[in-house]
């Protein structure tokens, strides 16, 4: 029998099978792991499985069929081991806020790099626009012309008002759609505000800090339409470890840092103290903006220290 997997707690996992729907509760059989992934999470939610019933009514995962596509980051501190938030993606759309709490643009341009590695096409919506004073809107202002001079569609919402929702709506039909963000950007909220029915789980921002607290702690898929069109809610994280790329593909990842680095000196050019590097020379110019290159350095800088700098 075969299904998709819908939820993730951590100790099982929800399939909705193929012929009738039903959704069942399921264990991984026996020792199972994924072929040169290390990864905590073997089955991830978005992965089609092929499953057994047993006698309880409960089912066991046996097989994984091929993936399309994921995203993964770095489980941990100073792990070797990988976490992958979904599978089999139409779209990634990340969350972030200018304020309330801030989301780095270090932390958005990993992100985007990972989806970018894995062949995942990436959007970004901007929340609690509701929340920004006007130092704040200019800002935002300069983001979304950034990332959409780059090729990244930007949205705007402001969740517990409803405003945007409509517009993100019709980018969800039809398409299986990872929301991701750091943890108090209001990912649940906006899924209850695109989705009535949803009744994802929401929680307050700590204004100690200004950080978001973890509300979800599981992965979510909540149907959009009768299309096959979904929405993966995710735990939110405060950092983002990139895993699995090389310091020479780093660069890959960012398309107008790509763009350039045909015309470096060196074809194995870092962009960093290299003659002749029109990476460089774009910066300076202000072709590539100096936060995208500050993000790529600080990728550069996780591979060869071999960790990952929580602070970001």
């Amino acid at each position: 029998m075969t299904g998709l997997v819908i939820k993730n707690t951590g100790s099982w996992y929800l399939v909705k099978t193929d012929n009738d729907g039903q959704c069942v509760e399921c264990k991984v059989k026996g020792n199972f792991r994924l072929k040169g992934i290390r990864s905590t999470n073997p089955v991830a939610v978005g992965d089609r499985v092929q499953i057994v019933m047993n006698a309880g009514g409960t089912g066991f995962i046996t097989q994984i069929e091929d993936r399309k596509n994921y995203i993964i980051r770095r489980a941990s501190n100073l792990s070797k081991q990988s976490h992958i938030l979904a599978a089999n993606l139409d779209q990634c759309m990340l969350i972030a806020t200018v304020n309330h709490p801030e989301t780095s643009t270090i932390f958005i341009d990993r992100l985007l790099a990972s989806a970018e590695a894995y062949r995942v096409p990436a959007r970004l919506i901007f929340n609690k626009t509701d929340l920004y004073d006007d130092d704040e809107r200019r800002y935002l202002d300069a983001l979304i012309s950034l990332y959409t001079h780059i090729g990244y569609p930007c949205f705007t919402a402001a969740a517990l008002t409803g405003e945007g929702t409509d517009r993100i709506r019709n980018e969800l039909k039809g398409r299986i759609t990872l929301f991701a963000g750091n943890s108090g950007v209001g990912k649940s909220t906006l899924i209850n505000a695109i989705l009535p029915d949803a009744d994802a789980r929401t929680g307050a921002i700590s204004y100690v800090h200004d950080k978001g607290m973890h509300t979800t702690t599981f992965s979510e898929m909540y149907p959009v339409d009768d299309e096959g069109g979904y929405i993966i809610d995710t735990p939110g994280v405060k950092g983002f470890g990139t895993f699995d790329m090389e310091v020479t593909e780093i660069g890959h990842y960012f398309p107008e840092i790509f763009q350039v680095s045909s015309e470096c000196r060196y074809s194995d050019c870092t962009h960093r103290n290299e003659p002749g590097c029109a990476v460089r020379r774009a910066v300076e110019e202000h072709l590539i903006s100096q936060s995208r290159y500050t993000s790529y350095l600080n990728m550069l800088d996780d591979k060869e220290e071999s960790k990952y700098r929580t602070g970001y």
